[in-house]
């Protein structure tokens, strides 16, 4: 297993997946060669190493569920910043989907003829040509209660009814509230552990630690267990718009911690055994999440991703959708660490969630569940392997042609 650079741990140790959901009216690409399939090479499926070993069954079922979401759209609506690029609409997955749906299920075989009958598969190149960094992330469970008392005393807020969105002049999306004629930008953290938004009703519900609460924002998502064992789950619902910085880097700045011994657990334990100097630590990045409750009779499944569906622990991970379009089909070919063990993983994934910090076609994220477990393995993985894309054989035809009439990149 590689291990990250120090720099870049102090960063990717804090990845935040707190993304409000991208899918949207189709926009630009950020730059010509991120479309598909212009960084990436075709290759036959006899080529994708391990293909034939993984339970594509259990895989065509994510993806049929997927479908239900995609069915929902505008055929328009963007899942991808390639404009024009393969599979970056909508509507170019529907007709997978209707035949994904006439599969028979728990049939492996039909399913694997499936995904190679209407997609091509595409390696993907990265600028270093090193390959792509998997790391990972989880779902925290933190103890909480629903009324303030004892050792109770964080608030979880919901999203407040004054928070915007609205764009400028130029374009560009700024979160914030009214104030008067003004839009003006939101509280930062500092300013909500000060009482901000105290006395407006915004609790769902408190927390024995601050630490576990902060946390739980940085993942974007987790799982409240009360005193009585019931478990309260919690999902993204906006950010206050401050920007995030990472926490890694800045202890390492304040020489709290040494550069080359970054790590979440690192992290962590400073912050538990320096209570007094914690809350100012935690405060140098003034963006803070809010949360809303989920269904609690669905405790065996994910938090919905970007895309709006259920991430699924083993399959489900986050992209950066300027290079691979949301709800992309994508073989995973890298070690992971799966309850305290390295194993390979030779397995269809599926790119629904998004990251801040997962840029390009160099790293992704993979979603490995949720509790003490998860949070262990996600802490630990770090490894550097194989990614390949697969794309609706019609759409990739089509972006082919194009980039060959010079619509598309060079």
């Amino acid at each position: 297993m590689k291990r990250v650079p120090v720099l870049a741990s102090a960063l990717l140790l804090c990845a935040c997946h707190n993304l409000a959901p991208q899918v949207g009216p189709q926009t630009a690409a950020r730059h010509a060669d991120d479309r598909y399939p212009s960084k990436t090479r075709a290759i036959s499926f006899s080529k994708v190493a391990g293909w034939d070993s993984d339970d594509t069954a259990q895989a065509l079922s994510v993806f049929v569920a997927e479908c239900h979401k995609l069915g929902s759209l505008p055929a328009e609506s963007a899942l991808g910043d390639g404009a024009g690029g393969a599979g970056t609409r909508v509507g170019d997955w529907l007709a997978a989907c209707d035949a994904a749906r006439r599969v028979a299920p728990d049939n492996a075989a039909a399913a694997r003829d499936f995904f190679q009958a209407w997609f091509q598969s595409y390696r993907i190149g990265t600028p270093d040509r090193q390959g792509t960094l998997f790391t990972g992330y989880y779902e925290p469970e933190i103890r909480g209660s629903l009324k303030r008392g004892g050792i109770y005393q964080t608030p979880v807020y919901r999203r407040p009814p004054d928070l915007q969105r609205t764009r400028d002049a130029q374009g560009h999306m700024h979160t914030g509230r009214r104030e008067g004629t003004k839009f003006v930008p939101y509280a930062t953290r500092a300013q909500i552990d000060g009482g901000a938004l105290a006395h407006h009703k915004l609790e769902l519900l408190w927390v024995a630690d601050p630490v576990d609460l902060f946390f739980m924002q940085v993942q974007g998502a987790g799982r409240v267990r009360l005193p009585n064992e019931q478990v309260v789950r919690l999902s993204f619902d906006g950010h206050n718009g401050q920007p995030y910085v990472p926490l890694g880097q800045v202890m390492v700045q304040k020489g709290y911690l040494e550069a080359g011994h970054v790590s979440l657990t690192a992290i962590r334990d400073w912050l538990e055994t320096h209570p007094a100097q914690a809350r100012s630590v935690m405060e140098a990045n003034p963006n803070y999440v809010f949360f809303t409750e989920l269904p609690s009779d669905s405790t065996d499944v994910g938090t919905p991703g970007a895309l709006g569906v259920p991430l699924t622990p083993g399959r489900s991970l986050a992209v950066d959708r300027h290079a691979i379009p949301l709800g992309a089909p994508v073989w995973i070919n890298t070690a992971v660490n799966a309850a305290g063990h390295v194993e390979t993983w030779k397995r269809l994934g599926f790119a629904q969630d998004l990251s801040r910090d997962v840029k390009g076609t160099g790293r992704v994220d993979l979603y490995l569940g949720w509790g003490p477990e998860a949070a262990q393995d996600a802490a630990a993985q770090h490894s550097v392997g194989q990614l390949i894309v697969l794309l609706p054989r019609k759409a990739a035809k089509e972006a082919v042609r194009d980039a060959a009439s010079g619509d598309g990149a060079s």
